[in-house]
């Protein structure tokens, strides 16, 4: 069900890590073994978040005789024994703690970075932000100056697409799948439209909507549905049958991996706890049984929603907006006992959750990955992003933004995927429009793929200057064909991803500076490159060495392939630059038969670079000036050499330049 919306507060958080309880043993051999091999495909690294076992124990933690410790040593600069008490008293914090005494994060933070630990010191940062309810402008500004040097530049998206459409030119390089697709009339009406939960034993998306009106005063009655696929199309939505829909509302349903399980929202009805509780039905004898509530220990008198099943349906995530949490709604998790009973439901903690919203959760199928919707974490590109966080060491890792690819200036909510992570099911909407909620599917990005855990980080820089240099990265998984968003170089000349371990990657950093840099990787680890490329003078024209023609001749060779690509390429990509081709020959022979000769292999070079990038015929000028412009006395052979040679000079827009004449070339 659609949480209760307040409104956005000044600051937009990032966020998170958390606890949960640890996924119960298999008894089965099989399990174990899958288990086994999970656990080793996802190789995430633990980071610097700390753990809080009081979060469910204490609403308030406080003692004052060791609050006095604290103070002591910070009075006598004893900085090592500070850092050490503070952060075992923030600890022990209860819920409460984390906006009561919120400044103790911003100082324990501190602590460990005059120790030289930044990553503990960005993990507490990062804490005081999300839970801070007074003006943190100062304090978001110091951290966001500590986060530039690793900080994501994504292009955006509308550059991304434009790149899509660039390469789409070049069939050397495979252009993405695609972007997101609303699902179409079948699933999606003129209402809201969400809540969506693949199964992929019974290949059905189960989905909540407000299409139904009931009453001679049109009362919307949310209720569920169900679309089945077959093959790659899928049947209209169906209502599902009583009793799962009632006169009540009901949505937010996820079922067990065999399907026969399902746990939903109902509201307003007269057995409900609050606004909103939680339910099961089995599917028994070609029927739904009678939905059983999950009692007091799971549901509240609030607002109780959007369940997740973990991948070994001992643990149910959800979400809810009852008194006692750390925001406006947060993130909540039950667990099976030894008896069949839920468990008293538990708080996430303070690194998933904030003080803003986090609801939609999704565990996926196979991996510990959560997946959820937020308000309040620290990267955001619009108002409700979807965001990841990994179950590493016993605790949940801090969240990751999944990318512009999926989370827009509008809203994204109910994140599903397949259990292959191939596709990927959500409802978004627009900027600024909030009851137009639609439901999208399309192939899984690399940001919010749950193996991408596998870190390339790089540095690009001038092989002359030594300088760092700017530009886009691209990177095309060519096994899977799985997008991953473009981003600016920093201006340290480094950048970085996660990528999937035992894949293949093409990596193009493009710029109008220099020639696309094209780097080929099979990814079996974390790994760090230090590439170099030679930045463009556009005053000095190009000469590459391995552009030469057989003698008296003006055929393409294939070794010049390579080299005519590279342009190809950059004009592609840049497409207000223009190109200037002059040919050059030798002072051998008639000098009318080496203009003519030399014309027709700058002819031919302009036509190749024409028909490989689909270029319009304005861009590019191509002349021959035979032996009129030698480079050097011809005494040698070496010296001929030297004078047959061809010129390019890229010309930058509106740039007033006239063809390309004599002077020193580049070496390529």
């Amino acid at each position: 069900m659609l949480p209760l919306i307040r409104p956005l507060f000044l600051l937009l958080l990032l966020g998170a890590l958390l606890a949960g309880p640890a996924a119960a043993q298999q008894p089965a051999l099989r399990q174990r073994a899958l288990t086994s091999k999970i656990t080793r495909q996802l190789r995430v690294r633990p980071d610097a978040t700390p753990d809080f076992v009081n979060v469910n124990r204490l609403a308030y933690f406080e003692d004052k005789k060791a609050l006095k410790a604290i103070q002591k040593a910070e009075k006598r600069k004893n900085w090592n024994a500070a850092r050490g008490m503070l952060e075992q008293y923030v600890a022990r914090f209860g819920i409460e703690n984390f906006y009561k005494n919120n400044q103790m994060l911003w100082r324990l933070g501190q602590l460990f970075e005059r120790a030289g630990n930044e990553e503990k010191a960005k993990a507490y940062y990062r804490l005081a932000l999300k839970h801070h309810r007074q003006d943190v402008r100062k304090i978001q500004l110091y951290y966001d100056s500590l986060e530039q040097k690793d900080a994501d530049l994504y292009v955006p998206l509308k550059t991304y697409y434009e790149i899509v459409e660039y390469r789409k030119n070049i069939a050397t390089f495979r252009p993405p799948k695609g972007v997101y697709t609303n699902m179409g009339d079948g699933i999606n009406s003129e209402v809201e439209d969400y809540g969506p939960t693949y199964n992929d034993e019974t290949s059905q998306l189960i989905f909540s909507s407000k299409r139904k009106r009931r009453g001679i005063h049109g009362i919307i009655d949310e209720d569920l549905y169900v679309a089945r696929r077959e093959g790659e199309s899928w049947l209209d939505a169906e209502p599902l049958p009583k009793p799962i829909n009632s006169p009540y509302n009901e949505g937010s349903a996820c079922l067990s991996k065999d399907g026969t399980t399902m746990y939903f929202s109902r509201c307003e009805c007269p057995t409900c706890h609050g606004n909103c509780d939680l339910f099961v039905s089995t599917f028994k004898n070609g029927q739904w049984t009678v939905p059983q509530s999950l009692g007091m220990n799971v549901n509240s008198s609030a607002w109780d929603s959007q369940p997740t099943l973990s991948r070994t349906e001992d643990t149910l995530y959800f979400a809810s907006d009852r008194i006692g949490g750390f925001g406006l709604s947060d993130i909540w998790f039950t667990y099976k006992l030894k008896s069949g009973q839920w468990a008293k439901a538990q708080n996430m903690g303070p690194i998933v959750n904030t003080r803003e919203s986090e609801v939609s959760p999704f565990y996926h199928p196979l991996y510990n990955v959560l997946y959820f919707s937020s308000r309040g974490q620290l990267l955001n590109f619009g108002d409700f992003d979807i965001y990841k966080a990994y179950r590493a060491a016993g605790r949940w890792q801090e969240p990751i933004n999944i990318g512009p690819l999926v989370n827009g200036r509008g809203s994204e909510y109910y994140f599903t995927i397949d259990a292959a992570s191939k596709n990927l099911y959500y409802a978004r909407s627009e900027e600024k429009q909030l009851k137009n909620l639609d439901l999208y599917s399309f192939p899984l990005p690399m940001e919010a793929q749950p193996l991408a855990t596998t870190h390339v980080e790089g540095t690009l820089i001038d092989s002359v200057t030594q300088k760092p240099l700017g530009g886009i990265v691209s990177i095309v998984d060519v096994d899977n064909g799985i997008e991953v968003a473009s981003k600016y170089i920093r201006p340290d000349g480094s950048f970085d991803f996660d990528l999937i371990d035992g894949s293949k990657y093409v990596m193009l950093i493009q710029s109008p500076d220099y020639f696309t840099v094209e780097k080929k990787f099979d990814l079996q680890a974390d790994t760090v490159l230090k590439l170099m490329t030679t930045s463009i003078d556009y005053n000095i024209p190009l000469i590459f060495r391995n552009i030469e023609f057989d003698p008296g001749k003006a055929t393409i060779r294939p070794e010049m392939h390579s080299t005519l690509d590279r342009i190809v390429v950059f004009l592609v990509d840049h497409p207000e630059t223009r190109l200037r081709i002059a040919g050059h020959t030798d002072a051998l022979g008639d000098p009318d038969v080496n203009e003519k000769l030399s014309g027709d292999r700058a002819d031919a070079i302009r036509k190749y670079i024409e028909t490989k990038g689909k270029l319009q015929p304005n861009r590019i000028e191509s002349f021959g000036y035979g032996s009129t412009e030698p480079l050097k006395d011809e005494v040698t052979e070496e010296d001929r050499r030297i004078n047959r040679r061809v010129e390019f000079r890229l010309i930058k827009p509106q740039a007033d330049q006239k063809p390309a004449d004599s002077g020193a070339g580049s070496g390529w």
